[in-house]
């Protein structure tokens, strides 16, 4: 019964917040029609899902099946274990992320979470991990922006996979040149000394990095690094989207 009226009320407060705050699409940003909908149905169309045959270990669609890891990935070992990704990083996907990260659309996050725990959901679930860890941004650029994306996106996804967010066992300890304007030799030299250890939550066996854009791993790769360096056995990624950057 406790657990009917929870659901019962939560409900109700979802409506009323349909009716003062019209909930948006984060493709085209209009108000959508439906309530109790995240996107507008024909918008869902211009996303562009990662399908398979996709890389083992950042997740980019690869040409062949009989191709373990993309180009990169081949060429350049990773120390995280895996990366787990969404969308391509189309147009549509650029916008979206743009519109999420500088006007202030972190609502736009409740569907790409919620759409992550429907396509991960069961595999992250059987890595057992021990927690969250979003990347985080530098201090004054999060002053800025007023939050840190994947941070919003963690707890979105574990308000969906019952998992802990652990916002601070990462650190960014660098304000770093954006990296769309290096190359991919130069992102990585970029990110090196970013990041540094937070807070401790002791053991961990496990942990999975979240992110909202993967190009060429640098940002995943140097945040693995600190973590493994922290005692911790096992880091998979999950990110939004996932673009070209061999």
């Amino acid at each position: 019964m406790e657990k009917n009226l929870k659901t019962y009320l939560h409900k109700m407060a979802e409506m009323a917040a349909d009716v003062c705050f019209p909930r948006r699409c984060p493709v085209c940003g209009k108000v959508i029609e439906y309530s109790g909908q995240l996107i507008c149905p024909e918008c869902v169309t211009s996303l562009s899902p990662v399908r398979q045959p996709a890389c083992q270990k950042c997740g980019k669609e690869v040409e062949g099946e009989r191709m373990e890891y993309c180009f990169d990935c081949g060429r350049h070992p990773k120390t995280f274990e895996r990366c787990f990704s969404l969308l391509n990083y189309n147009e549509a996907a650029r916008r979206s992320m743009a519109a999420i990260k500088y006007q202030n659309r972190r609502e736009y996050l409740d569907f790409y979470g919620e759409a992550l725990c429907l396509r991960f959901g069961n595999v992250i679930k059987s890595l057992h991990p021990d927690g969250l860890v979003p990347v985080p941004v530098h201090p004054s650029r999060k002053r800025i922006r007023g939050f840190n994306q994947a941070e919003v996106l963690s707890r979105r996804i574990s308000a969906g996979l019952e998992i802990p967010v652990y916002p601070d066992m990462l650190k960014r300890i660098k304000k770093t040149m954006p990296q769309k304007e290096l190359n991919p030799s130069e992102r990585f030299h970029n990110l090196e000394h970013a990041f540094g250890p937070g807070r401790s939550y002791g053991r961990m066996n496990t942990v999975i990095l979240v992110d909202d854009i993967y190009t060429t791993g640098s940002t995943l790769e140097a945040c693995a690094r600190v973590l493994k360096m922290m005692g911790v056995k096992k880091v998979y990624g999950v990110v939004l989207c996932v673009g070209a950057g061999n």
